[in-house]
């Protein structure tokens, strides 16, 4: 078995929906299972049994190779129900930016909630990757507003 049919066999997961698939060709046997998460692609562990250990080798390397590729990210979630503003005015600037450096205190959004107007700041210092809701769009608590990679 090569790493391609290891490929075939995940993309086959994929397609029609299944959650474990187990192979046995040669004297080698593969077993993929995939995590509750529901994440496409490689996301489960591969059990091989055999006297091939150059697949073995390539399956580690590709696992590997896909764990690099991952970048680490977290999100920042809406501490309240409210209505989620960018900037303090509307013709003010937005207080971050998609790939914005932020530091911890920074004030990064408005929450308006009953009339209140609430600043969320960052906890952590980080690099904003992507920005999840909309200006003066509704928020529910819990709800992922921003997408940072730490630093």
């Amino acid at each position: 078995m090569n790493i391609k049919e290891i490929k075939e066999m995940i993309n086959l997961m994929n397609e029609n929906g299944l959650t474990e698939l187990e192979v046995e060709k040669d004297d080698m046997r593969i077993r993929l299972k995939k995590t509750a998460s529901g994440i496409e692609g490689f996301d489960g562990a591969a059990v091989l049994q055999g006297q091939n250990q150059a697949a073995q080798l390539k399956v580690q390397n590709l696992q590997q190779a896909e764990e690099k590729n991952a970048v680490k990210t977290l999100e920042i979630k809406s501490p309240m129900v409210g209505t989620f503003y960018r900037a303090p005015n509307p013709e003010a600037p937005a207080y971050v930016e998609v790939g914005q450096t932020i530091e911890p205190g920074q004030v990064i959004c408005i929450i308006e909630a009953m009339k209140l107007m609430n600043e969320i700041k960052s906890e952590i210092k980080g690099k904003i990757l992507e920005i999840l809701v909309d200006n003066a769009e509704p928020v529910e608590f819990g709800q992922p507003l921003f997408l940072i990679e730490p630093l």
